[in-house]
């Protein structure tokens, strides 16, 4: 690949309307990459429309789209594009990134394009051990990660780490989904099964935004930590998104090493 002068890195992430929940993840994550490739300018993207425009109108900041960025970096004189994105699983979000990638590939004399954070079967355990090793729970406690979920195919992702964790004998820690499978109830059911009285409940997700907010900590009757407190269960909350972990950004950064290797084979 090329100099540093003709080659540049896109990261590119949902999105997220919350200031310090930004800064804490999609920051976080864009910074241990600059810090990695010092050498190479690097440019954001989100994917979220709605959360750009919100943005823009509330704080006057325009965020680039995918469209946008690689526009802006062809002006740049970049030449060849590695991109990187944030997203927990390659879903609709990643299809639309790559269909901007491939309409603009035109433009470059090359993209590379790293994977999301659950890609391989690797990827997946490097995840369960950050989950055991980052939560030690008592006899008494469960573990419920929320994540989004997602209408395309790669939903399996979720009940997959469920797999990997019940094979490695752990079934206080349960992957459940907002819009996917498994649900709330499938959830539920699991951990009534279980001898525990005390729910932690965590988002899955890279930034703990409105989700983390509403729909898992919120004070709706249709929030998990409704739901399970009405279940007689004593439910605490720990809004930390998946990007203010260390050992989670460290996954990031190494598939867009793998990307850069790739390409210069």
């Amino acid at each position: 690949m090329g100099t540093g002068r003709d080659k540049g890195i896109l990261v590119v992430s949902f999105g997220t309307s919350h200031p310090r929940t930004c800064k804490k993840t999609i920051e976080a994550i864009e910074n241990e990459i600059r810090d990695t490739y010092p050498q190479y300018p690097l440019y954001r993207a989100w994917t979220s429309s709605m959360i750009c425009r919100k943005i823009e109108k509330r704080d006057g900041v325009h965020i680039f789209s995918v469209k946008e960025a690689l526009e802006q970096m062809k002006k740049d004189g970049i030449a060849e594009v590695v991109v990187q994105p944030t997203h927990v699983l390659n879903g609709i979000e990643n299809t639309w990134m790559e269909q901007m990638i491939n309409t603009a590939r035109k433009d470059f004399l090359d993209i590379a394009v790293g994977t999301p954070l659950l890609t391989t079967q690797e990827d997946s355990e490097r995840v369960v051990d950050f989950l055991i090793k980052e939560w030690k729970l008592e006899e008494n406690e469960c573990l419920i990660c929320m994540g989004h979920g997602t209408e395309h195919q790669s939903h399996f992702v979720y009940e997959a780490l469920n797999s990997q964790l019940a094979n490695r004998g752990i079934d206080h820690m349960i992957m459940g989904t907002m819009k996917g499978y498994p649900t709330v109830d499938d959830v539920l059911a699991a951990v009534k099964k279980l001898d525990v009285k005390k729910i932690i409940l965590t988002p899955f997700m890279i930034v703990a935004g409105a989700h983390a907010s509403n729909d898992l900590d919120g004070q709706r009757e249709d929030s998990w930590k409704s739901i399970f407190e009405r279940e007689g269960y004593e439910v605490r909350c720990v809004l930390k998104g998946l990007g203010e972990y260390k050992e989670i950004r460290r996954i990031f950064v190494e598939h867009l090493e793998k990307a850069m290797r790739d390409n210069e084979d």
